[in-house]
């Protein structure tokens, strides 16, 4: 069967070809995730939920939408499960962050009826190729129909950084899946991508030609390949090893304790994880 890449899986790969291993052939267990990464779980899952009762007419105030966002909190994090890098900023900061980007979006977009709603958190599949060798998924945030009849891709992002917009006009992963809306859609559909800085109270958005689109094809087809020769998986320490979930196996980070024996053969095709 053939295998099935993310734009996360190529990040990890581009980022750090030893993090790529132990998460992608080796497979190493992970029982912690980071608190930007919970974080940021919690405020998608409230704004699914609120679109969910948008969609019925529903539409719940301010103050109940923190509350579910406080309860979600409250019932899932775990001290011991929840990685914090940046010992001057417990969790706290991220929750009082997480409500501030609950709130941001919510005083922006109320009532949520400027736009419709065709998908949210819409897994993808599709193919660089046309004989499916190279094939990719990903999950959009929210799929949606402007009221000029563009397609648009939306992805909510909860970090504090904002990138140039000469670096989104680049950004893969949204443009990725543009191709893979387009199949559905069709290829004359005019799409928009869509970032949603909430943090920032800021939106972003970028448009790709049709070369731009075949460019990207041919530059991710070759970065798979080049995935799939590899075999050294040499680590590339950085500023992103304090948030790396490895750190205490891998050499480069300075805290190894013992790395996991190096497999004879890569992971079964077929079953890579989405995320």
């Amino acid at each position: 069967m053939t295998e099935v890449y993310s734009h996360s899986r190529l990040s990890s790969f581009e980022s750090c070809p030893r993090k790529f291993q132990y998460r992608y052939v080796l497979r190493v267990p992970v029982e912690t995730e980071s608190i930007e990464a919970f974080a940021g779980k919690k405020v998608h899952e409230v704004l699914e939920r609120l679109y969910k009762a948008a969609q019925q007419s529903r539409f719940p105030s301010l103050d109940r939408v923190l509350r579910l966002f406080r309860e979600l909190w409250s019932e899932h994090f775990d001290a011991a499960r929840v990685r914090t890098a940046r010992a001057e900023n417990g969790p706290e900061v991220y929750r009082e962050n997480g409500e501030r980007c609950l709130t941001n979006y919510y005083r922006r977009f109320y009532p949520f009826d400027a736009d419709e709603t065709l998908g949210l958190e819409q897994r993808v599949t599709f193919s660089l190729d046309a004989g499916g060798a190279y094939r990719l998924q990903g999950v959009i945030d929210r799929v949606v129909r402007a009221r000029d009849e563009a397609i648009e891709i939306h992805d909510f992002k909860t970090g504090q950084r904002v990138p140039r917009q000469q670096d989104l006009d680049r950004d893969r992963q949204l443009a990725l899946y543009q191709i893979g809306i387009g199949e559905k859609y069709g290829a004359d559909q005019p799409i928009r991508l869509v970032w949603h800085y909430l943090l920032r109270d800021q939106v972003r958005t970028s448009t790709r030609t049709p070369e731009a689109l075949e460019e990207l094809r041919a530059s991710t087809i070759s970065l798979i390949d080049r995935i799939r020769t590899e075999t050294k998986f040499e680590p590339r320490p950085g500023p992103l090893c304090a948030w790396c979930e490895f750190a205490e196996i891998c050499p480069a980070s300075g805290r190894q304790r013992a790395e996991p024996a190096i497999a004879a053969a890569p992971a079964p095709q077929g079953q890579i994880p989405l995320l």
